[in-house]
């Protein structure tokens, strides 16, 4: 529990974004099912690694996604090669990496739920150990997003994540890419629950911290900015009145996540920072005080949903409607470190 002298201090502190990244769907709607040259990646990604001055537009991408039961198998097929999506290259993670940006891939999302549950019940321990490997083979991190909100299989997440974290222990430095080991939770706390508790419980505590942080990611459709910051409030808080409660997440365990594609139309989070929820949120996100976890102010920063194309409908990120105005415009408003630093610990 935070004392009444470090919420008094935390409550004074603005707390510089340290996470203001991307999930990334390729251009197959997140199949990433085929090998793309890096030229023409380049010609429909360019401005996540430029913002108009060469300076990349965020500091860390996220391949989204890697079927879970397919990884387990090391499925070929194809769309997938050893259990990893074709298009998720060495190429592909080099483009992002050497202009400084962190690099993770996605196991799952909501159209993989009953594979994550298959590969839960079948061999978690080997599904953790092939994480690994492919964090391995690429240098990157890992992050779970297991959308399973009736009964998930908490006991076995346990025994993956046990799996993963004997070949790459927890590293606050972050230095090491393949360590970085984060999940994802819902909007607020009233979905995905018995997950959130488990992880909020039990892998985000600051004392002994198992994954690096959490996601709370974007709900259903586009949200004010006092809806998003209601919903982040959620885990600062966590539910006393739950049976079991829900424990409050330390700000500095989270980032909170907003859309930049949604739809046929260009959102100003993708095109005009001065309009956009990043910059509406901005001050909640640097100066959130801790609630019962967690002793420094300030969420982690800003995830965006979701570069590229993300979904069979809608304009996504490409060009003419590309980013630099908004999530781009946003990194040098907020002064985004590229590479991104160590993360706080509390």
């Amino acid at each position: 529990m935070s004392t009444p002298a470090e919420i008094a201090n935390a409550s004074q502190a603005v707390t510089p974004v340290q996470i203001y990244g991307a999930w990334h769907c390729g251009n197959d709607y997140c199949t990433w099912g085929a090998v793309r040259s890096i030229a023409e990646f380049d010609s429909q990604n360019h401005w996540l690694i430029d913002r108009g001055d060469a300076r990349p537009s965020v500091n860390v991408v996220v391949l989204s996604f890697v079927n879970p039961l397919s990884l387990l198998h090391q499925t070929t097929d194809a769309t997938t090669l050893n259990g990893v999506p074709r298009g998720m290259t060495s190429e592909i993670v080099n483009y992002f990496t050497s202009r400084g940006v962190r690099v993770m891939l996605s196991i799952g999302g909501i159209t993989y739920t009953d594979d994550w549950d298959a590969a839960l019940a079948e061999n978690p321990t080997l599904f953790g150990q092939r994480a690994a490997a492919v964090a391995s083979q690429l240098g990157v991190g890992i992050e779970i997003d297991y959308e399973q909100n009736t009964d998930p299989n908490v006991t076995a997440l346990q025994a993956f994540i046990d799996a993963y974290r004997s070949v790459y222990p927890y590293d606050a430095t972050g230095t090491r890419p393949q360590a970085r080991l984060t999940i994802d939770v819902a909007a607020g706390d009233r979905w995905l629950i018995s997950l959130n508790r488990k992880a909020t419980g039990d892998w985000l505590r600051t004392d002994t911290p198992v994954l690096d942080y959490a996601n709370a990611m974007v709900p259903a459709r586009p949200a004010s900015a006092s809806s998003s910051q209601a919903s982040w409030q959620e885990h600062v808080d966590g539910k006393p009145q739950y049976s079991p409660p829900l424990p409050p997440l330390a700000p500095a365990k989270f980032t909170g996540a907003i859309y930049i594609a949604y739809g046929g139309k260009a959102l100003p989070e993708c095109v005009d920072y001065n309009s956009s929820l990043q910059r509406a949120t901005a001050p909640y996100v640097q100066t959130v005080v801790p609630n019962g976890a967690g002793t420094t102010a300030g969420m982690l920063g800003f995830m965006f949903w979701a570069a590229e194309r993300p979904a069979t409908r809608g304009i996504g990120t490409v060009p003419p409607n590309t980013c630099q105005g908004g999530a781009g415009a946003g990194a040098t408003a907020l002064s985004v470190p590229v590479p991104m630093p160590a993360l706080r610990q509390s």
